[in-house]
Parts: structure tokens; sequence; C-alpha cells
């Protein structure tokens, strides 16, 4: 069965809004809200165009725009399919477990190093530790709708909470350091983008050379002490950041 079918759609005729637009907005909204699922097929357009009393091409140019905005794609042999929605994170002192939850994601962790190394002159310098000394070392595989989404690489300094794997793949790492009492206060934080090696493709389920966004933080407690270092990499076709800019006067 066509999963559009059970959406209630329909068009308004006496509105300015384009009705390809108002037939986008609507599949658009089902898919961000999970009520056509990622996977999901998507009915002849033929079908739904005699459904809602629309010309085809204007069914065409709706499903276009949601597949050049990466919702849905077009699978030779298959038919047009719902693929995940973009994660928007809003770019503030949050976990990326928490930013998926809050967005319907269901987040997933697949924990691939827990141990303790000596700290790079780069780690020292961001944790406030001697270079050489123990840190912590986390790297973590962060899922969405069991997809890779990220790559988390973490260093907290020593004694600050027992990082065990079982909890680091049921729960987001500031979900843990709060319960440990810490207090995050502030981040130093930077962005950007690059093609993924192939290590980082193979891991991403990505092809080598795609894009990448990136994220280098540095996060501080209330005190002003360093409680983590995380370098992370993200599927750029996944995953966005956004803020507000305001114009100073």
């Amino acid at each position: 069965m066509d999963p559009t079918a059970r959406l209630g759609l329909s068009v308004d005729r006496s509105s300015p809004v384009p009705l390809y637009f108002q037939l986008s907005q609507q599949l658009e909204a089902a898919i961000e809200n999970g009520t056509l699922t990622p996977g999901s097929l998507l009915g002849n357009e033929i079908d739904l165009a005699a459904r809602l009393g629309l010309s085809r091409p204007t069914v065409r140019q709706a499903i276009q725009s949601l597949v050049d905005k990466g919702l849905l794609v077009r699978r030779r042999g298959v038919g047009t399919q719902v693929v995940h929605s973009k994660v928007r994170r809003p770019l503030e002192l949050s976990s990326l477990y928490d930013d998926l939850e809050a967005a319907g994601q269901r987040p997933g962790t697949k924990v691939l190093l827990n141990t303790v190394v000596p700290a790079s002159a780069e780690i020292a310098a961001a944790l406030g530790v001697p270079e050489g000394s123990d840190v912590h070392r986390v790297e973590r595989l962060r899922l969405a709708h069991a997809e890779p989404m990220a790559y988390l690489c973490n260093h907290l300094p020593p004694g600050l909470l027992d990082l065990d794997t079982a909890q680091l793949e049921a729960t987001g790492l500031y979900r843990l350091l709060r319960g440990a009492g810490i207090t995050l206060h502030s981040a130093r934080q930077s962005i950007g983008a690059r093609a993924a090696t192939a290590d980082e493709a193979d891991r991403l389920g990505e092809s080598a050379g795609a894009p990448l966004l990136t994220m280098v933080r540095t996060t501080f407690d209330d005190t002003g002490r360093a409680v983590e270092h995380g370098s992370h990499t993200y599927r750029a076709d996944r995953y966005s950041f956004e803020f507000q800019l305001l114009v100073r006067s």
C-alpha cells in the first residue's frame, strides 16, 4: 500500500502558495515527524496525482524538491524512497545524543575504543595536564536509525568519572558527566569541513572523498576546569550546524 494514502494529503487551490509546494511541505513534515519512515517507498506519481486531482508534472515537481533536499531518493528499479532526514544541530553546549533523541532520530552508539593513553602535546594543552600523563580516550560511532552518522573521539582527564563501555553505549557522554555531578558551563569550539579519508569513509558508510563536517570542542565545568576534548566528524548528507547571527549596531 502506498504510505502516502494514509497521510490525508490535500491542497488548497484558492491559496497563493503553489500546489507543488503545498504537497512537498506536507510530505516533508511526514518525513520529519516519522510518519513516513526511512526506507518507505512512495507510490506511483500517476496514482498520487489522480488521488489529489493534480497534474503529474506538479507531483513530480513536489517530489523532486524533496529529492533535492536529500529527503527522498530515486532508485532505478526500486522507485522513490524516503531517506533519513538531516539533523540540524543548534550551535550550543549540547550532546549529539540528546540532539538526535530530541529530533526523533533513535540514537545509538557503538564504542570502538575505551582506554587510557598518554596525552599528546595537543591533548595535554587542551585538558591542562602534563604531556605524556594518562588520559582517557574514547572512540565511538554514533548511529541514527541504526545507520552511522558521526565518529566521536573524546579525551578526558583521569579520575573524572568511571567510563563504563555499557553506559557509553546506552547514553551520551554529557549525561554521564552530569550524572557524576559535573556542571558543564562553557566550551571552545571550531567547525570545519574536509573530504573523507578511506578509513573514515569505511567507518561512516560513505565513499572516499565524500564531504565531512568536523568539530573540535573543549568543554569546561563551572570552575573553569577542562573536562573533555572532542574531535568529531559527521556525514555532511545527514548533518548540519545551525546558528543565529546578530547584527551589532
